[in-house]
């Protein structure tokens, strides 16, 4: 009888979508990761709760890559065609932002995720900080192409600073 009340009670978790190199994949533009030790990922990795990605591994980008940079805009405004992720070396990658978004949105909604953690600062995931389109190392306020469309999409977007706020999050959401 217990084994059927913990079955339902775990059938209510719910997945969460985050970025793939927070886990230790080596999937960041330069073949490394940005591996984060922290308990609640371990804890949420053993639920099998995380569900990783990379949307611009998703979208047709190798690793290694040059680095990318959104131009003139952020992550609405590529999506909106105003402005273009740019590589440092001056290729134009926007289709594969956008199309790693799509395909990020996809599995989402196919796991009926409702929550995100994604990387900071990345012109893909930044859910509130991401770089100029400089190269420079300058961060201003705006989120990434796929933080972006998760976000239009009633996907809460969460950058992996802020792992407090995703626990309160689900555990109101599951109660």
């Amino acid at each position: 009888m217990s084994n059927k009340i913990i079955s339902i009670k775990n059938s209510k978790r719910s997945k969460i979508l985050i970025s793939a190199c927070l886990i230790g994949e080596k999937v960041k533009y330069n073949g490394l990761d940005n591996a984060l030790i922290s308990e609640k990922i371990e804890r949420w990795s053993q639920e099998n709760r995380l569900l990783p990605i990379c949307p611009e591994i998703e979208g047709g980008l190798t690793v290694p890559r040059n680095p990318v940079e959104i131009q003139a805009g952020e992550g609405v405004d590529v999506l909106s065609g105003k402005a273009k992720a740019m590589d440092s070396q001056g290729r134009n990658v926007t289709k594969e932002f956008i199309d790693g978004a799509e395909s990020t949105l996809e599995l989402a909604r196919k796991h009926n995720v409702k929550v995100a953690i994604l990387k900071e600062r990345s012109p893909s995931c930044g859910s509130s900080i991401i770089y100029n389109g400089q190269f420079n190392g300058t961060c201003i306020k705006g989120m990434g192409v796929t933080a972006r469309l998760l976000s239009e999409n009633n996907i809460r977007v969460f950058s992996e600073e802020k792992l407090d706020e995703v626990e309160e999050l689900i555990n109101t959401q599951e109660m």
